[in-house]
């Protein structure tokens, strides 16, 4: 059985991840069956859609940040700014 894979990010991207969830619900359930405009209901789509990519970005920075340097071991220092230029980059993802 593969062992629990746990980040202290964790916690933080399930928060992400329950915002987003909250927004969806509150839309498909309660905008649309309340006639609300348009505007309105896509204003909400969009919070939901950024609430999940905050959660996607913070889950690949926080893999790269614990994981790739547990797989590799300890990096020497031009490597570690490497794999932190990487790591900034993907925050433009």
């Amino acid at each position: 059985m593969k062992q629990p894979h746990t980040h202290a990010s964790h916690p933080a991207i399930n928060k992400r991840r329950r915002k987003g969830r909250g927004h969806l619900s509150s839309t498909m359930e309660d905008m649309l069956e309340q006639g609300r405009t348009c505007l309105d209901v896509a204003q909400r789509l969009e919070a939901v859609e950024k609430a999940i990519q905050q959660a996607k970005k913070s889950l690949i920075q926080s893999h790269l940040d614990h994981c790739l340097e547990d797989l590799v071991g300890p990096l020497g220092v031009g490597q570690r700014d490497s794999l932190d230029e990487f790591g900034e980059i993907t925050r433009h993802l």
